[in-house]
Parts: C-alpha cells; structure tokens; sequence
C-alpha cells in the first residue's frame, strides 16, 4: 500500500446568499482519492456532530485527516467533491508559477 497526501476540494455555497460559493479543503494521508474523499466526509461528519452536540471539534486524527472548522449556514456539495495528490504551492522544489 503506498500511501501519500492527498488533497480534497469540496465546493460550499451559503444557503442564505447562494451566489456566495468557495471551496472547502481537506488534506491528509490515503492510498487513493477514493479513501482521500471517504476519509474527507467522514473527519467533516464528525466536526458536524459534535458541532451540533456543542461539543469541541475533535481536531486532527491520528492519520492525518482533520476538520479544523466549520461554516454554520453553508452547504458543502459532497457529490461535486474531487480529490487528488496534494501539491504544495509554496514548494521550492516545485515548477508550479506561485510567486512570493
């Protein structure tokens, strides 16, 4: 099994102003973007429910994967989700055209 950071994009919109849209990001440690995004939903479910319990939000496992906050009033749209090998945009190994 190789594993390897990987990165999951999950598109959000405010339910109250749906023209406001982003993007919320996930990143931890899988085997393939398959169990990237099931690992995404399931670290996002678990900051819900203790959300919606009042509890604190259980925080980084020990995988990797974590949810560090939440947007009250905003839909994520799971279906719509993509994942895929997390590149560091401030590497300075990488060709990317980031400029500091």
């Amino acid at each position: 099994m190789h594993l390897r950071i990987y990165e999951v994009d999950v598109p959000i919109y405010d339910t109250t102003h749906p023209d406001r849209h982003g993007v919320h990001v996930f990143t931890g440690v899988a085997d393939s973007p398959a169990a990237a995004l099931r690992r995404a939903h399931e670290v996002y479910n678990a900051a819900l429910a203790a959300h919606t319990a009042g509890l604190e939000l259980p925080g980084k496992q020990p995988d990797s994967w974590g949810a560090r906050g939440l947007r009250p009033g905003w839909q994520m749209e799971w279906p719509a989700a993509k994942a895929g090998p997390w590149r560091n945009p401030v590497s300075w190994t990488s060709s990317s055209d980031f400029a500091l």
